[in-house]
């Protein structure tokens, strides 16, 4: 049966491909969707996601609540108009090219350039596949890029998924990353907090410089380590090498069971228990080292 002709398609879905129908009736000045979701996505770039409610919107329009009821029904469609609309349509240069590494990365940049600019898309949970045609359109440019390596259908999408886990990840941390002052601040304060002796692997790194302000980017190194193992699995594929078999995990199935999880809890606790014995080791270890210094 036709989703269209029973109502069975969901409601925000049905708005965001133009197929749902319109109120008859409406307040006496004009409202419609578009002006909807573009004073809540106002809202959520200037104040975030969580200060847009129906209310809020309502309020910026200068309309009642309940009027917007007769256009978005409820709060989970807006967002999910919000985030069609916020994502927009992916640039058509991302395909213009015949490097598909290159067109992945112009892809890869476009992404990160739409979180900058509407970054409370972040905090749009991610309930099911992409429905909605922009977010859809984003997936098909990103497959077109592919469509001359020999990875099997099933491994674009994977591919493409594996890209978006990572600008989402780079994006989130962008987002609430330190400015430049408050992150020297903070790297002279774990300097005269840590000690080679606490942190002997990760102080020498910070002392480095790894974690300032100006350092670069460590996301480049992981998008370009995620380019390389597409690269690697094409040239598996295109040498009929096969992949690697995934070995299934045996304890998966039972990580929901109540003994198991209370069983993980101890092992966290025992393993909090021997760091800090460690860092007293290492503490003690410190302290032989200076008497000893001055025994000299």
């Amino acid at each position: 049966m036709d989703p269209l002709e029973d109502d069975s398609l969901p409601r925000g879905i049905a708005l965001a491909w133009g197929v749902a129908a319109n109120p008859q009736r409406g307040p006496k000045r004009e409202l419609n969707i578009e002006l909807i979701v573009d004073a809540a996505i106002q809202i959520a770039d200037e104040q975030g996601l969580s200060a847009v409610s129906m209310s809020s919107v309502a309020t910026a329009l200068g309309f009642t609540t309940m009027s917007l009821y007769r256009y978005v029904t409820a709060k989970d469609d807006l967002i999910l108009l919000m985030q069609e609309v916020g994502m927009g349509a992916p640039p058509l240069s991302i395909a213009e090219t015949s490097d598909w590494r290159d067109g992945l990365l112009r892809w890869y940049r476009a992404v990160l350039d739409v979180f900058a600019a509407h970054p409370w898309i972040l905090d749009v949970p991610i309930v099911g596949a992409p429905n909605t045609p922009n977010n859809l359109a984003w997936l098909e440019i990103g497959l077109e890029v592919l469509k001359d390596t020999p990875l099997d259908q099933r491994s674009r999408v994977a591919a493409m998924l594996l890209l978006s886990g990572q600008s989402r990840w780079e994006a989130q941390i962008a987002r609430n990353y330190m400015r430049e002052g408050e992150v020297a601040a903070a790297n002279a304060a774990l300097a005269t907090l840590m000690t080679p002796e606490q942190f002997p692997y990760l102080y020498p790194a910070i002392a480095a410089g790894a974690f300032d302000a100006d350092a670069d980017n460590p996301f480049e190194f992981g998008v370009s380590r995620v380019l390389d193992g597409i690269a690697k699995n094409i040239a598996d594929v295109s040498s009929g090498r096969p992949a690697p078999p995934q070995p299934p995990d045996p304890n998966r199935e039972f990580a929901r069971d109540e003994h198991v999880k209370k069983a993980r809890e101890r092992v966290k606790d025992a393993e909090g228990k021997l760091r800090d014995a460690r860092q007293k080791e290492r503490e003690a270890i410190a302290k032989a080292r200076e008497r000893a210094a001055k025994l000299q």
